[in-house]
């Protein structure tokens, strides 16, 4: 193992840092994750037991307790060895089998799709968090190690892994107050995201040297506020972040000299009262930049981070940032909740650790009144954006809410009664509209109605915060019980019919109380009202539905086609298509299947025009043929092939979206000789062209022909009947 991280170099890191580990159980737990990883390694060539030491010497420099270090080490032998979870709750006790659980992933249940796999581990490390917060820090220290060594994936892997990395984990270690590691996930991120903007920045700040300028400035400003009778504060300094630098240099369109926070000087007092007046010596001593001083002493982040910063311009004529704290303030910016376990101050810290895992429990319940478990990822790419907004009550609450905030959120955010009955919202005492965007500093004041206006649904679609989205869901689900019934029932069967699914009606019950089953829902009636509420999207259900459409499909045995006892004497019919017993009968051809010569088919005798023409496997005539009203209605048909007639056929076609496209395709129709009765064309998503071409067609084969031509136009994606 040399050249590796070993265990020794842990139980050093750990007695350097002078906190009282439990070295026998850090012993069983090391014996323990080393017998079960024998013999594996990881993609880099290095012993898989690398990667849990590894993992707890990030938590000893945050100074997380033993439990945690034990739960870091043994990780990953419930998921990747034989370990059963029951072993380590007997030999370590309940809170590391907590742990090692809270971190183990989902991997034995089976999903439906990668996103509601991602959703359902994220739902459970959230869950175990709610309960004990080291099982995400123990988690990210994971993500930070395994991004550390992310060189060793391959190229796809890389970039799913920096992509949820950035969108779910750095998040959340933004809102546990961890900056440390959360700007190291944003960095490695972004070097596998986008490798030519990373660098780029790297190069940038190695030409402007900022740790040189940084230094010297540093000790001008200690200087001064020693002389100011400050002489015990402690001076740090950073360079901003690469991501940092990067979101406003591509995100928001700045040059680097116009970014003001890329160097920065932390000043560290005793007290708050020193914060303000170390403040008044740097605004003495240096010109501040107008409207670059936050307070988040007197009005901290969600995430619990207090500082002073102001902007000012050097003498060199370089702008900085200075940032003025308190020792505690610096720990809980440096270490966010781990700082509980670092610094143990007392109730204090216990209740501070309880308010700032709010959000966790927020975010969960509001989960449980959705039906839809992909709507996790979006919740928690949507609360959890580094960005929040600081708006007021006229009373002078604050509201914490992410950017992009509207003022139906910010009424949410004060109570669900005063969402419900919002009718209009003031802010700095002029109307505006409900949809208006909330911006720092802000006074809001929300107009409501009478106690049962109620929200509209169209909120749905304009809020920004998960939890003013699932109020307003739960009052549309405790309120509009019926309603929702009705309007989740019409808006699947709607899109059944969309899909020409047709469930007879004897086992409508039972095949809807099954799909409602597969949704984890108690009944057919509960799965129509989450749909009207909008707990569920019709999509998903679908894809449901449309699994059991087919098992029910396939459990059916085949039934022979029966039509009407007509005698087997031929006749002659119009546009080329003999009914059997009927002469010069008038003959149209159904839309739904839109049936061709060399297509079996069979004949409805209509109530008003004559014979309509279907597919012998059309779905609406398999379905009407099933019903005893229609059966005698429905006789044999062939085609006459005695003689060659035109019959229309609708083909869509989609292609890369280019110039000449349009003239290629009429060129080729053109060269093929056949009559073209419409041709529409129209843009799409993704650089896309769609086309609608109904021709005219002699046959099957006719129309294979005419496909394959089509085909072999330049870019293009598909040619299909419909």
């Amino acid at each position: 193992m040399t050249g590796y991280v070993t265990y020794e170099d842990l139980k050093k890191a750990a007695l350097e840092s002078g906190r009282p580990y439990d070295v026998d159980m850090l012993n069983r737990a090391y014996q323990l994750a080393e017998k079960a990883h024998e013999g594996q390694f990881r993609r880099s060539g290095e012993p898989y037991i690398c990667h849990p030491i590894h993992v707890a010497l990030l938590l000893v420099e945050l100074g997380m307790d033993t439990e945690s270090l034990a739960g870091a080490l043994l990780h990953d032998v419930v998921e990747d060895t034989s370990i059963q979870l029951d072993q380590i709750r007997s030999e370590f006790g309940p809170d590391v089998a907590l742990l090692v659980d809270g971190v183990t992933k989902l991997t034995k249940i089976q999903f439906s799709s990668v996103e509601e796999q991602q959703a359902e581990n994220l739902r459970k490390m959230l869950l175990a968090m709610s309960q004990d917060v080291r099982v995400m820090i123990i988690k990210l220290c994971d993500r930070l190690h395994n991004m550390r060594t992310g060189d060793a994936w391959p190229e796809q892997k890389r970039r799913d892994k920096a992509l949820e990395t950035m969108e779910v984990y750095a998040p959340i270690a933004h809102r546990l107050g961890i900056s440390n590691i959360k700007e190291e996930l944003e960095d490695r991120s972004l070097r596998y995201l986008d490798p030519v903007g990373y660098h780029e920045i790297r190069e940038l700040l190695a030409e402007h040297e900022g740790q040189t300028f940084l230094k010297q400035v540093a000790e001008v400003i200690r200087q001064r506020l020693a002389e100011n009778g400050m002489p015990e504060a402690i001076m740090k300094s950073r360079v901003k972040s690469v991501y940092g630098i990067y979101r406003k240099m591509f995100i928001q369109n700045r040059d680097f000299e116009e970014i003001y926070d890329v160097y920065a000087v932390r000043i560290i007092l005793d007290s708050v009262a020193e914060c303000y007046n170390a403040l008044g010596v740097i605004h003495d001593m240096y010109h501040p930049l107008p409207n670059r001083f936050k307070d988040y002493i007197s009005t901290s982040k969600p995430n619990g981070y207090q500082s002073l910063h102001t902007t000012v311009i050097g003498h060199e004529g370089i702008p900085f940032e200075v940032q003025i704290r308190t020792r505690e303030m610096d720990q809980m910016a440096e270490y966010g909740v781990a700082a509980h376990w670092k610094y143990k101050a007392g109730v204090q810290g216990s209740d501070r650790l309880d308010e700032r895992l709010a959000w966790v429990r927020q975010l969960l319940e509001s989960q449980r009144e959705s039906d839809d478990a992909g709507s996790l990822l979006q919740d928690i790419k949507g609360d959890l954006l580094p960005e929040e907004v600081f708006a007021f009550t006229p009373k002078g609450d604050v509201i914490n809410l992410p950017a992009g905030a509207t003022a139906i959120d910010f009424a949410y955010a004060i109570h669900s009664a005063v969402g419900n009955r919002m009718i209009g919202a003031k802010v700095n005492s002029r109307i505006v509209p409900i949809d208006h965007k909330v911006v720092t500093g802000e006074i809001i004041e929300i107009i409501t109605g009478p106690a049962d206006k109620g929200p509209s649904r169209d909120w749905l679609k304009i809020v920004a915060t998960s939890e003013a989205r699932n109020k307003i869901r739960n009052w549309f689900k405790k309120e509009r019980k019926e309603e929702n019934i009705q309007q989740g029932r019409e808006a699947l069967e709607r899109e059944m019919r969309r899909n020409l699914i047709n469930i007879p009606d004897d086992q409508w019950d039972s095949f809807m109380a099954e799909v409602a089953r597969r949704q984890r829902l108690n009944s057919a009636e509960e799965m129509y009202a989450a749909l009207g509420y909008g707990g569920l999207l019709v999509s998903r259900v679908m894809g449901r539905i449309k699994d059991e459409y087919t098992k029910l499909k396939a459990a059916q045995p085949k039934q022979p086609t029966v039509l009407a006892d007509i005698p087997l004497h031929r006749q002659k019919g119009s546009d080329g298509v003999i009914v059997e017993g009927i002469d010069n009968c008038p003959i149209k051809f159904a839309k739904c299947c839109s049936p061709l010569p060399g297509d079996e088919i069979v004949g409805f005798i209509t109530r008003g025009f004559g014979v309509s023409i279907h597919k012998k496997d059309c779905a609406n005539a398999q379905a009407s043929m099933a019903n005893p009203e229609n059966k005698d209605r429905w006789v044999p048909a062939h085609w006459e092939t005695s003689q060659q007639e035109s019959y229309k056929a609708t083909l869509e076609i989609v292609a890369m979206d280019r110039d000449g496209l349009l003239g290629d395709v009429a060129v080729a129709l053109g060269e093929l000789r056949i009559p073209i009765y419409a041709l529409t064309a129209r843009s799409v998503e993704n650089g896309r062209a769609c086309m609608e071409a109904t021709l005219g067609i002699a046959s099957i084969e006719h129309l294979s022909n005419v496909v394959a031509r089509l085909r072999r136009i330049r870019d293009m994606i598909s040619v299909t009947r419909i």
